[in-house]
């Protein structure tokens, strides 16, 4: 049987023996640069390949580095112009056109149901007490905001959102809009 070789197994290995400092600090800073990497892109995934191409970048430029309290910085810069070079190298899948196509959206709903579902709503809201009515009047038929609501009505904003949300729990309680669901 014949000894291990008493030097490097191959040249990749000798380089990173003699920059022992770079894998302290990347066991050290990991979790904080894999932060700001997430923070640049929507996949995590992509995060992570983000950063290792920004630490094998500094890798590469560790021997000039010449201040290492300023590594962070230096990660950092390279992740953002990593990342740019990505953005600048996507592929645009858009053409300019001379029309443009129109989405085959929902079909328009049939005039006479939308008076239906007005017409059935009305005689629900018309069934609440009068100051619930006047509420919901006030938020949902003329848009008013709830401090807008309490002005006009001279109560309180707490009284608006309490009795608009019963007077919304009764709407939905109501048998005839049952159906509409």
């Amino acid at each position: 049987m014949t000894p291990p070789p008493s030097g490097p197994v191959c040249a990749g290995a000798s380089q990173y023996a003699s920059y022992p400092t770079f894998s302290s600090y990347v066991r050290a800073r990991q979790p904080v640069l894999l932060r700001t990497a997430r923070s640049l892109t929507a996949d995590p995934c992509d995060a992570e390949d983000l950063l290792q191409t920004a630490l094998a970048k500094t890798f590469m430029a560790w021997e000039r580095i010449e201040d290492h309290r300023a590594l962070d910085g230096y990660v950092r810069r390279a992740l953002l112009n990593t990342r740019t070079s990505q953005w600048r190298k996507r592929k645009v899948d858009e053409f300019a056109c001379e029309e443009l196509p129109e989405p085959a959206g929902l079909p328009e709903p049939d005039p006479a149901e939308r008076q239906v579902l007005h017409d059935a709503m009305w005689r629900a809201v018309l069934k609440l007490p009068e100051r619930q009515r006047q509420m919901v009047v006030l938020r949902y038929y003329e848009d008013l905001s709830e401090a807008q609501t309490a002005e006009v009505l001279g109560v309180s904003v707490g009284t608006v959102k309490s009795a608009v949300s019963r007077a919304l729990g009764k709407l939905r309680e109501d048998p005839e809009l049952t159906p509409v669901r």
